[in-house]
């Protein structure tokens, strides 16, 4: 479905963000890109999605494609078009919208009218707390919330290849499961993603294949359960320090094979 080939990015004339990043999105499955902060993560959502040059980025060398239509260096809403829709960090809502409005806001592009209330049911479907909330402000939504919403919004535009940057950001431990909980859902309704975390642990409970970024190359990659427990893994990403109880929950810890059990 969605694969990127030797792809480098530079911002301005100075900045290298990514050197030569090659991953793979298969139909219907759940890809988690890991790496700290400057790893070049929401550059190569930028590079899918069509807006590195929103962001004064360009393109060096490589390639994207979408089902074999290459996606460098076309219009954003062309992309979209195409069924790869975005949902960027930072929990970015209609504050002055209710719930529902930021849902029809997300359906803009839909063909008719009956394509957007099968879309909008479907979504209150999978987010019941959002169809409790439907009439109200999404700026009085808690983070959790309008988190969903963000997702949701997405969602409405109808995508084959949803893009997660970062949705777990600043949300309290139980909020991440439910953000776990709904990447499930939405690849067992046969729309594939490509999720980039920082946190790992959820990332990797959740996803089919994972690919490390360190400094804008591809520094691990291999099945999400195999990474989970892999001690390269700690050493390259997390430190052995990070990966512990305080860090993930017990489903995250269970999924990805770090739950402790009794002898």
């Amino acid at each position: 479905m969605l694969e990127i080939r030797q792809l480098s990015v530079r911002y301005g004339r100075a900045v290298q963000a990514l050197r030569g990043v090659s991953l793979a999105v298969p139909a219907g499955g759940v890809v988690a890109v890991l790496g700290s902060n400057g790893a070049g993560k929401t550059t190569l959502l930028r590079a899918v999605s069509g807006t590195l040059p929103l962001h004064r980025g360009s393109i060096d060398a490589g390639d994207v494609t979408f089902d074999g239509a290459r996606l460098a260096r076309r219009d954003p809403a062309d992309i979209v078009a195409a069924g790869v829709v975005g949902v960027p960090e930072g929990r970015r809502v209609f504050g002055r919208l209710t719930v529902d409005e930021n849902l029809r806001a997300g359906a803009i592009g839909a063909r008719d009218r009956r394509s957007r209330t099968a879309a909008r049911e479907r979504v209150y479907a999978t987010f019941p707390r959002l169809a409790e909330r439907r009439d109200q402000r999404a700026r009085l939504l808690s983070g959790g919330e309008q988190q969903m919403l963000a997702i949701a919004r997405g969602l409405m535009a109808g995508p084959r290849l949803l893009l997660l940057d970062e949705p777990s950001l600043g949300l309290a431990p139980r909020v991440v499961t439910q953000v776990a909980d709904v990447v499930r859902q939405i690849s067992a309704q046969g729309t594939s993603v490509l999720l980039v975390e920082q946190n790992a642990a959820m990332a990797l409970a959740v996803s089919d294949h994972a690919y490390v970024l360190a400094l804008g190359r591809v520094a691990l990659e291999r099945p999400s359960a195999e990474l989970a427990g892999s001690a390269e893994m700690r050493r390259v990403y997390l430190g052995e320090a990070a990966w512990n109880e305080h860090e993930a929950t017990p489903t995250e810890r269970e999924a990805s094979g770090t739950e402790r059990r009794p002898a």
